[in-house]
């Protein structure tokens, strides 16, 4: 394996600020070095890249094309070396991390609203939450923890089912005009809001009514629920979405069901882990937070 070309820290700050300043004397009076330090670690950046970062032009300092090219690349190592750091600081000594991957809308309408109160009562786990599309983080090694929506049948893990979903269609109360639709065909006539993860669910829902629909694959797609939600608020159409996900605007009345057909999912959401990191506290933790308030919800 060949060598990696690892320049220092130092050396990068001091091209940096350089680069930045344009001054090899302003840079030394940020760094509290001397001009003669900074002007030598760009000049053996510059020996180990083979390339000028620097023209020297009547005392003044101006990038080179390449100079300008590795600026670029340097700003983001320094921005990320700040950041891990800053990041280290936000845990005590007894603090772990807990990392947990969702798809979009489920995180942030039942995951989040859901996990009030966990780090009050679990003050030493740190909860590193990311949004994930397709549930592979856990097999990936990304995430200690996946919520996801399947058939909670994945090798070498361990999927407890938390609920399962009926999926119901949601308008805005405009776009029905103050009128009752007669059918589930009059649905059909409207614009159909598609979702990318679902996309025979416009099919299903009315096929289960008897209804072939030639405009059931028809209309805008949007990768997430959340935002086919948007979209139905807005007045862009009809969306067919989880009810649990509607269930604050259909509340509020900010949005609709034109026609009361619900169909069951086919799936349910799950959570997920590996099955030998069954007895690691903080997963045990989440996974005892998580069902106490699937009970405290059935008995509501």
């Amino acid at each position: 394996m060949s060598k990696r070309l690892v320049p220092s820290m130092t050396a990068l700050q001091c091209f940096e600020a350089a680069a930045r300043h344009l001054s090899f004397t302003r840079a030394a009076e940020e760094l509290h070095l001397t001009q003669s330090a900074v002007s030598k670690q760009v000049a053996q950046l510059e020996d180990m890249l083979r390339h000028h970062l620097f023209l020297r032009i009547r005392r003044r300092l101006q990038l080179t094309p390449a100079g300008a090219l590795y600026l670029a690349e340097v700003n983001k190592i320094l921005t990320q070396v700040d950041m891990s750091s800053r990041y280290i600081l936000t845990y005590g000594e007894q603090t772990e991390v807990l990392k947990v991957a969702t798809q979009p809308s489920f995180g942030v309408r039942w995951l989040i609203p859901h996990l009030k109160g966990f780090g009050k009562r679990y003050p030493t786990i740190h909860l590193d939450i990311r949004n994930e599309m397709e549930p592979f983080a856990l097999l990936q090694g990304t995430a200690d923890v996946v919520f996801f929506f399947g058939q909670g049948t994945w090798p070498g893990t361990t999927c407890i089912e938390l609920f399962g979903e009926e999926v119901v269609p949601v308008c805005a109360p405009d776009l029905l005009q103050g009128r009752l639709l007669a059918d589930a065909g009059e649905v059909a006539d409207m614009i159909l809001l598609q979702s990318t993860s679902r996309p025979e669910a416009w099919h299903e829902w009315f096929l289960e009514q008897g209804l072939h629909s030639v405009s059931s694959y028809h209309g805008p797609r949007f990768d997430t629920f959340y935002m086919a939600l948007g979209a139905a608020q807005a007045g862009c159409g009809v969306a067919l979405v989880p009810r649990y996900l509607a269930a604050r605007e259909l509340e509020e009345g900010s949005l609709v069901i034109p026609w009361a057909h619900a169909m069951r999912g086919k799936g349910a959401h799950f959570l997920a882990f590996a099955e030998h990191a069954a007895e690691v506290p903080k997963i045990r933790a989440l996974v005892d937070w998580t069902r106490a308030q699937l009970d405290d919800r059935h008995q509501s």
